[in-house]
């Protein structure tokens, strides 16, 4: 079976104006529709996260050039900058919300910017953006305990559930952390695929709950992009990342083993 390679774009705000605790992993409206305008222009079919894991579970061949555009959190502009651009070139897309920061019933004030509403985030599903799951209130899902992981992904589902009338399938991990326990309580709570970050391009032999995604920074130039949906120098481009992302791995691993090892002396 084919193992084609896929770049899954990872998202967060799309503002003309973010504030500091997005600017960096924001998206300028401009850029966005300049990337989009990109995508029709290199004849690339974008797909929902929901429809790569069915073709990859499935066997379904995938389109010749297939890509995916995902979105983190549920921040204001991908309804007033993004959907238009999306809605332009017919695209779909996926929309992660942390139920937690979207603004209205289940707000708990967590949200970093201006966020989405519920009636926003229902005329995105309307519009064929696929809402996915990405917990509650946005923990790093590895340093919870069983129960506090449990509720905060039953939370969300739940909530999604009720607003949009049909469950989440799909769930991406808050700041990309996971782990084996983590992937398993994602699975037991009903979501059939996962997305965590990685900086590299999404294969099938990495499982429906480890698929890798690459990250698109306000940084991010034309070129720079056209690269990252060819495949091209991903490994260079994210080098410093990964380091960083390796050293942070291990600082998290030694958390956890102290916190067991106190629980185990209660």
């Amino acid at each position: 079976m084919s193992d084609t390679p896929v770049p899954i774009l990872m998202y967060h705000s799309v503002a003309t104006a973010p504030n500091d605790a997005t600017r960096a992993l924001s998206v300028a409206p401009e850029a966005f529709a300049e990337q989009m305008a990109l995508i029709g222009d290199l004849g690339l079919t974008p797909l929902t996260t929901a429809e790569l894991a069915a073709r990859w579970r499935t066997g379904h061949p995938l389109p010749a050039r297939p890509v995916l555009i995902t979105f983190d959190d549920g921040y204001e502009g991908v309804h007033r900058h993004a959907l238009p651009v999306l809605a332009k070139h017919a695209f779909p897309a996926t929309l992660f919300v942390s139920t937690g920061w979207i603004r209205g019933a289940y707000d708990t004030g967590g949200g970093l910017d201006t966020m989405l509403d519920w009636r926003q985030v229902r005329e995105l599903a309307a519009a064929g953006v696929e809402i996915g799951g990405h917990s509650h209130t946005h923990p790093q899902l590895d340093q919870l305990g069983d129960d506090e992981l449990r509720g905060e992904l039953d939370r969300c589902t739940e909530i999604v559930g009720d607003e949009l009338a049909a469950r989440p399938v799909s769930f991406a991990y808050p700041y990309g952390y996971s782990s084996r326990r983590v992937r398993q309580a994602v699975r037991a709570s009903g979501y059939a695929q996962a997305l965590a970050v990685g900086n590299a391009l999404a294969r099938r032999r990495q499982g429906p709950y480890a698929l890798e995604r690459v990250t698109v920074r306000r940084a991010t130039g034309v070129e720079e992009f056209e690269r990252l949906l060819q495949g091209r120098a991903i490994a260079r481009t994210f080098a410093r990342d990964r380091v960083l992302t390796k050293g942070y791995a291990l600082v998290r691993r030694a958390r956890q083993v102290r916190r067991k090892a106190i629980r185990s002396r209660v």
